[in-house]
C-alpha cells in the first residue's frame, strides 16, 4: 500500500483532514485552477452548518430523560431519538453523493437543509413520541446532505494548499460546534425546555443563502439506484432494531431480525445484479475497504454512545443538562487541536497505522467512561463524573483521527474512478456505527445498566483491531 503522502499528491484523492462523519468527495479533476479566494469564509460558514447539523444528536442528547419523562416511556426507548436520527444519517449520505452527480450541489443542500429544518420545527412541536420519531427520521434524512455535499463544495471549488486549509477549518469548526452543543442545548433547555432544544438545527437555514453563489449547479448526469439505496437502509435499520430490542421488547426484536435476515442476501444479490449500482461490487469486494470502514465505524459508536450515555447517568442523579454540557467544553476545545496532528500523523505514520491508534484510544476511552459511569451508580461524588469526562475527551480524538484516517485509507486503496463512491459508501458504514453506538446504550443500557453497556462497546474498537490486523 502507497504511502499517504503519496496517494493525497494524486489528483481527486482526499485531504488529510476531514471533518467527523463526512463523505468524500473525489476531488477535482487534474489540472483544475486554484478557486475564488473566499475559502476561509466559504469553510468557516460549511463548518457552521455542518455543526449545526451535528447539533441535531449532541443538543438532544441531554434532553433524553427530559423526553422520557414527558411521554412516559423508558430510558432505552427515548434513545430511538438519537438512534433513528443517526441512522438516517447514515443512509442517505450517500445518497445525496449520487443526486449531487446528477443535479449539482446547490439544489440538494437547499433540499436537505430544509427538510433538516422541517423536521425540527416538527420535533419540537410533536404531540407525541410516535411523531417525535418520525420528525427526528425527517430532520436525519436531511441533515445528511450537510457533511456530503458541504466537503464536495470544497474539493470542487478549491485545489492544493487552499483546499487543505478549508476542509481543516471545515472540520476544526463543526467538531466544535457539535462538541458546544450538549452545553447549549442544556442552557436552552433550563430556560425554554427541550422543545426548544429539538429545534436548534432551524438556524442552518439561514446560512444557506451566504453560501449560495459558492454552490455549483452543474451535475454530470449520473444514475441513482433509489432500490440498492432502499434495501441497505432497511438491512441497517434490521441491525439497529435488534440491537436496541432489549429496552422495547419482543416485537421490535422480531422486526429487526426479519428485516436483516432477509435484507442481506437480497442486498447482496441486488449487489450482484447491478454492480455499478449503489453499492459497486469493486468496492465492496476491496478488502482495504471494508476492514478500513469496518474498524473505524467502532468510533462513532462510541462517540454516539457517550452522548446518549452521559446525561442519562448524570441527570437521574440531579445534574442539570446544562451542568452535563459544561463537563463536555474540554472536548469542544479539544476538537480544535486534533486537526493538527491528525494530518500530519496520518502523512509520517501511514493511515492504517492511524486508524490502529484511534481504535485503541476509543476503546480505553469507553474502558473509562464505563468505570466512571459505574462510580456514579455506586457512590457519587466527583470521580466518576471527572472519569467520564475524560472519557468523551478521548473520544473526541479518536472520532477526529479515525474518520480522515479511513478516508486515506479507503482513497489509496481503490483506483480513481470508484474513489468517490468508495469514499461514500465507506462514510455509510462509519455512520451506522454512530446508530448502533446509540442503539447499545438504549438498549442493553435498560437492562444492565449504561455503565456496562459502555463496557460491552469497548469490544467494538477491538474487533476493529483484530479487523485491521488482517492482510489480503
Amino acid at each position: 500500500m502507497s504511502s499517504y503522502s503519496d496517494a493525497s499528491s494524486r489528483p481527486g484523492t482526499s485531504d488529510p483532514v476531514q471533518p467527523p462523519g463526512a463523505a468524500v468527495d473525489p476531488g477535482p479533476p487534474a489540472g483544475q485552477t486554484t478557486g475564488p479566494d473566499d475559502s476561509r469564509r466559504v469553510s468557516l460558514l460549511l463548518g457552521l452548518l455542518f455543526g449545526l447539523a451535528g447539533m441535531g444528536s449532541s443538543s438532544a442528547a441531554v434532553a433524553i430523560p427530559l423526553i422520557s419523562e414527558d411521554f412516559g416511556v423508558g430510558p432505552g426507548t427515548a434513545t430511538w431519538v438519537i438512534s433513528l436520527y443517526a441512522l438516517m444519517l447514515a443512509v442517505t449520505t450517500a445518497v445525496y453523493g449520487r443526486i449531487s452527480d446528477l443535479v449539482g450541489i446547490r439544489w440538494p443542500l437547499l433540499f436537505g437543509v430544509s427538510m433538516m429544518t422541517t423536521g425540527a420545527l416538527l420535533a419540537a412541536a410533536s404531540p407525541s413520541f410516535e411523531l417525535l420519531l418520525v420528525a427526528r427520521l425527517l430532520q436525519g434524512a436531511g441533515a445528511a446532505a450537510v457533511p456530503t455535499l458541504g466537503v464536495a463544495v470544497l474539493n470542487g471549488r478549491y485545489s492544493g494548499v487552499s483546499r487543505g486549509l478549508a476542509l481543516g477549518r471545515l472540520a476544526a469548526v463543526a467538531a466544535a460546534v457539535s462538541c458546544l452543543g450538549p452545553l447549549l442545548g442544556g442552557l436552552i433547555e433550563h430556560q425554554l425546555g427541550w422543545r426548544a432544544v429539538m429545534a436548534l438545527p432551524v438556524l442552518g437555514l439561514a446560512v444557506v443563502p451566504v453560501l449560495w453563489h459558492a454552490l455549483s449547479a452543474e451535475g454530470s448526469g449520473a444514475r441513482l439506484d433509489l432500490l440498492g439505496a432502499l434495501l441497505v437502509a432497511v438491512t441497517a435499520a434490521g441491525a439497529v432494531l435488534l440491537v436496541q430490542s432489549p429496552s422495547t421488547g419482543i416485537v421490535v426484536a422480531v422486526t429487526g431480525a426479519v428485516l436483516l435476515v432477509l435484507g442481506t442476501p437480497v442486498t447482496a444479490a441486488r449487489v450482484r445484479r447491478k454492480p455499478h449500482g449503489f453499492l459497486p461490487l469493486a468496492v465492496v469486494r476491496n478488502g482495504a475497504v471494508v476492514r478500513s470502514a469496518s474498524a473505524a465505524a467502532s468510533v462513532p459508536a462510541a462517540w454516539f454512545a457517550l452522548l446518549v450515555g452521559v446525561p442519562a447517568v448524570l441527570v437521574p442523579r440531579g445534574w442539570e443538562p446544562w451542568q452535563v454540557g459544561l463537563l463536555l467544553v474540554p472536548s469542544a476545545v479539544m476538537a480544535f487541536a486534533v486537526p493538527r496532528f491528525a494530518g500530519p500523523m496520518i502523512e509520517n505514520r501511514g493511515p492504517r497505522r492511524s486508524l490502529v491508534v484511534s481504535t485503541a484510544i476509543a476503546t480505553v476511552a469507553m474502558l473509562v467512561a464505563a468505570s466512571g459511569a459505574g462510580l456514579v451508580a455506586a457512590q457519587g461524588g466527583a470521580v466518576g463524573p471527572a472519569l467520564i469526562g475524560v472519557g468523551v475527551l478521548l473520544v473526541t480524538i479518536a472520532f477526529g483521527l479515525g474518520q480522515p484516517a479511513m478516508s486515506a485509507a479507503v482513497a489509496d486503496a481503490v483506483e480513481p474512478d470508484v474513489r468517490g463512491v468508495a469514499l461514500g459508501v465507506a462514510t455509510l458504514v462509519f455512520l451506522v456505527g454512530g446508530s448502533i453506538g446509540s442503539a447499545v446504550v438504549g438498549g442493553v443500557g435498560a437492562v444492565l445498566g449504561v455503565g456496562w453497556a459502555l463496557a460491552i462497546l469497548a469490544l467494538l474498537p477491538l474487533g476493529g483491531l483484530a479487523v485491521l490486523a488482517r492482510r489480503g
